[in-house]
């Protein structure tokens, strides 16, 4: 056997003393023929790669030339074209103008656009590629001077109809020529295109034969490089199967002059010295046996060597002591694995067999614990270490049950707990203490002084802005007079702790932690609510009647104070269309920007709803009370950016002075209502003062309330009707139902005043739902050609009852769908588009007409022209009324009346007048009119004779 500390080659001679020289050159080597073989596939594919990048640059080059060139000289001679159109249309225009600014105006423009058109040509001429497009565009430039030099010469005041057609014939010439130069560019940029095209196909056939050939060069220089590598590889491979499955007397056979060769005498040597490696080992492992079996034997623990098979191979002295019968189980060759009704085995071998079978601790039949360490061996078995720990387990029992009492107490505590020794070191620390201080588990541990439990607090972050000697200091200041105190700690993190600490007999002394965070939350908070507003944080009555009494207590002669009630506009329709959570959130930004407008010295105050009050102290006079509330209504009025919507709210605002107008809480709180009320009124979006006839209006107001809640309940109420002529047929179509109330006191009250307040008192829908009734029920007795139309509010359209009252009002009447129209104002639609578009819809199933009124007064009616199914639009009687005047006005009549036509809408005109008027509408294309014209609304015993009038014969309405 060869020495197995020296490494020899396949010739005997020792590694080390191989010659030092370089024995191989690059081309004989494997590395060097893969470099070889790499770097030639790298050089073809390089090859072709910049091939092709020359060919695709060239390609974009004529490319680019051809959209910088061909396509800007096609866009600049069409540019040309539009700029002598525009030429053309300012000189029209300036033909027909007498007024010498707008003749001034036109010529600039005109030569402007001369130079324009001079620049587009010289463009156009710069990028043009044939010398026919430069000729083309001389003489589109000679034909425009010909035109300009024309038009130059002609006086509109004295030329003849011979010199306008002779101009007419130049610019048709310019126009020809103009028509030239781009058809000579377009026909450039075809040649330019065909030209790319066919470069384009070359270098693709180019292209695909170049990558066939490197494709080719490439699978044969892999095929070479294969085969010079593949069989001495499979060589080496094959003996170091052999090697690895023990075979180490086989042959290795020699390799060449490359690394599989040197690989191969390395595999030779390597054998070798694994097989004087493995002879080594054999004599040093029965040494090793030797002395374990002499360790196993003395040992004073059991020790029990099972074999693979499960059978007990070895046990000591102290095995058999333990296990009674253990040696006749080892004679038998009894398994452990084998089932415990194969074997015939005592009870204490059947004890054995359970212990051995896993580790850790296994009690006996006769009580004994026994601790069994398992550790595996290499053929499979495994070494058993059996001690006997039957008096340790009894020991351990009983602190097992003792810790788990306390531990239990401990942890199921609400309060966080540290005991500490005389020492002041913890002894014990409840999880409750570490989830107070927000500290991880292990970072407060027994055996730490109160010093080092106090800084893992700080290095927490529980104490921001404070260092250890704060925290003594502190702790001092609770310990007063021999006794401890409870200490209040507040933590960064804003949570508070009450601290509680107790003397022990040993001399230590035991602390308590409990979280008191809520509790103080909870008692802030209800003394905050009990003064404060819940949504807004803003005082409520209670609280701002404190201030009102305390302010009132400060005035004095020269400095008084004032009482501001502010009122949201039309802050019901936000929470009735889009819900109360964007109420509540406009309320609350509403409460931060009023809270801005004042002072610290000053108080905001929220009653409820959308009602606040401002109690503004120190002022001098008047005017000092409406500065802040102009900057109340210029900074709440502002847009509001809330998470779902953009909102904008107007208010109104009731001032009373004090003392001047009360010294009384109740008192000035009214006054500013009544003065509120009276803004309201009069015009929101405004300030009013409080006077004292004020108080007589608010009460006219109440009993206009009342007397309107009364005459609903009693319907007494009148609907008259205004007829609706159509303009096409020269007959009235139908009427509009218009609503009456005859006021037992005062006559006839305008529908301008009561329908405004009964919106405000939620009245307009029951009221809305029987005027669409009555009119329903009369118009059904009328000829069958009659439509009625009802108007309906803002408020009443987002009712959910709405369709169904329409769908009743149809069933019970049998009014046909097709003779009622709804007439809704553009409010409707701001207020919540979607809802508004299902219900159009649900109305139109019920072959209901739906016309927009008042069209023309929004700012978006345009848009919901498009979005929403209307059937007619009704211009505002604001426009006919001036339709005559030469303001404008026709222009907008016309405009409206075109686009209803465009949409398929009809359209109606209302407060019609005069015969003018009716002879510019009918002009015009209108549709349909109504107004004093024709008739006043009249009550419906007096329709009849409205229908015969204008219509003719008509039988009489039952």
């Amino acid at each position: 056997m060869r020495d197995p500390e020296t490494a020899r080659d396949v010739r005997g001679r020792p590694v080390s003393e191989r010659p030092a020289r370089r024995t191989f050159g690059l081309a004989t080597t494997i590395r060097g023929r893969i470099f070889v073989a790499f770097l030639g596939m790298s050089l073809l594919s390089g090859a072709l790669g910049l091939y092709a990048v020359a060919a695709i640059s060239h390609i974009g080059t004529l490319i680019n030339r051809t959209y910088d060139e061909s396509l800007m000289s096609i866009n600049y001679a069409r540019a040309t074209a539009a700029d002598f159109a525009k030429m053309q249309a300012a000189y029209a225009r300036r033909m027909s103008r007498r007024d010498p600014t707008e003749i001034a105006k036109l010529d600039a423009e005109i030569a402007a656009l001369s130079t324009t058109l001079a620049e587009d040509l010289t463009i156009a001429v710069e990028r043009s590629q044939s010398a026919r497009a430069v000729r083309s565009a001389g003489a589109v430039q000679a034909a425009v001077a010909a035109w300009e030099e024309m038009r130059r010469g002609i006086d509109p005041s004295t030329a003849r109809p011979e010199r306008w057609e002779a101009l007419d014939q130049r610019a048709a010439v310019v126009d020809n020529q103009i028509d030239l130069l781009v058809n000579h560019t377009a026909g450039d940029g075809f040649t330019f295109r065909q030209a790319a095209r066919m470069l384009v196909a070359w270098e693709m056939r180019l292209n695909a034969v170049a990558a066939g050939i490197a494709i080719g060069a490439c699978a044969l220089i892999a095929w070479l490089l294969n085969r010079r590598i593949s069989g001495p590889l499979a060589a080496a491979s094959a003996a170091a199967e052999r090697i690895a499955s023990g075979r180490l007397d086989d042959g290795i056979p020699a390799g060449g002059r490359d690394e599989l060769g040197s690989l191969l005498r390395s595999m030779a040597a390597m054998r070798d010295n694994i097989r004087a490696m493995m002879a080594r080992e054999v004599s040093q492992r029965r040494r090793a046996e030797a002395l374990v079996t002499d360790a196993v034997q003395t040992s004073r623990e059991a020790v029990v060597i099972v074999d693979s098979a499960g059978r007990i191979a070895l046990a000591n002295a102290q095995a058999l002591h333990v296990f009674d019968g253990l040696e006749a189980a080892m004679e038998a060759g009894i398994c452990l694995t084998m089932p415990p009704s194969g074997r015939p085995e005592s009870e204490q071998i059947a004890d054995c067999f359970r212990a051995l079978s896993q580790d850790g601790d296994s009690r006996l039949a006769d009580g004994r614990w026994l601790r069994v360490s398992r550790s595996a061996t290499q053929q499979g078995g495994f070494i058993a270490v059996c001690s006997d720990i039957s008096l340790l387990k009894e020991q351990e029992d009983r602190l097992t049950q003792t810790n788990l009492r306390l531990d239990a107490a401990l942890d199921n505590m609400s309060q966080g707990l540290c005991l500490y020794d005389a020492q002041n070191r913890l002894m014990v620390v409840n999880r409750r203490y570490g989830e107070i201080y927000g500290l991880s588990p292990g970072t407060v541990v027994p055996g730490m002084t109160t010093l080092e439990v106090m800084n893992a607090s700080l290095v927490a972050g529980n104490h921001v802005g404070q260092d250890l000697e704060t925290l003594l200091r502190q702790q001092g200041e609770a310990f007063q007079n021999g006794a401890w105190r409870t200490h209040f700690q507040e933590l960064s993190n804003g949570r508070v702790v009450a601290i509680d600490r107790r003397q022990t007999a040993d001399g230590g002394f035991v602390a308590t932690y409990e979280d008191v965070t809520e509790r103080r939350r909870a008692e802030a908070r209800i003394a905050f609510l009990a003064h404060h507003d819940m949504l807004t944080g803003l005082p409520n009555r209670l609280a701002l009647g404190q201030q009102i009494e305390a302010a009132v207590a400060q005035a004095g002669r020269d400095h008084g104070f004032a009482v501001f009630a502010i009122d949201l506009d039309d802050f019901r329709p936000v929470n009735e269309t889009l819900g109360h959570g964007v109420g509540d959130e406009l309320l609350a930004a509403v409460a931060n920007r009023l809270t801005a407008c004042v002072r610290e010295i000053d108080c905001v105050a929220r009653l409820g709803a959308d009602e606040f009050i401002i109690v503004q102290r120190g002022i001098d006079r008047p005017e000092d009370a409406a500065v802040l509330a102009r900057r109340i209504i210029e900074v709440v009025s502002a847009p509001y950016s809330l998470s779902s919507h953009e909102i904008s709210v107007g208010l109104t605002i009731g001032i009373t002075l004090a003392p001047s107008d009360g010294t009384s809480c109740e008192k000035l709180l009214k006054n500013a209502e009544v003065a509120l009320d009276r803004g309201k009124s009069e015009a929101r979006g405004a300030f009013r003062f409080f006077e004292p006839e004020m108080d007589a209006r608010l009460q006219a107001r109440r009993i206009l309330e009342r007397d309107l809640r009364d005459a609903l309940a009693r319907e007494a109420f009148e609907v008259y009707y205004q007829p609706i002529y159509s303009l096409d047929t020269d007959r009235i179509c139908g009427f509009e139902a218009l609503l009456r109330w005859d006021h037992p006191v005062r006559g006839f009250i305008s529908p301008a005043e009561f329908i405004p307040i009964a919106e405000e008192l939620g009245l307009i829908v029951p009221l809305g739902e029987w005027v669409l009734r009555r009119a329903c029920e009369e118009a059904a007795r009328w000829p069958d050609g009659l439509k009625v139309a009802v108007n309906v509010s803002a408020v009443q359209f987002t009712s959910a009852s709405l369709v169904t009252a329409v769908r009743e009002a149809l069933r019970r009447t049998g009014l046909p769908g097709r003779r009622l129209e709804l007439e809704i104002t553009e409010s409707v639609l701001v207020a919540n588009p979607g809802a508004t578009t299902a219900i159009l819809h649900s109305l139109k199933a019920l072959g209901v007409r739906v016309a927009m009124d008042d069209f023309g007064t929004g700012y978006s009616s345009l848009s919901y022209l498009r979005s929403f199914p209307f059937d007619k639009i009704k211009i505002d009687q604001s426009f006919v009324r001036d339709l005559c005047m030469k303001d404008g006005t026709d222009f907008i009549v016309r405009a409206v009346i075109g686009l209803g036509a465009s949409l398929g809408m009809t359209t109606t005109a209302e407060g019609v007048e005069t015969e003018a008027q009716l002879a510019q509408l009918r002009a015009e294309g209108c549709d349909e009119v109504q107004g004093y014209l024709f008739s006043r609304p009249v009550p419906v015993s007096e329709v009849t004779e409205v229908i015969h009038r204008w219509n003719g014969t008509c039988r009489a309405i039952a």
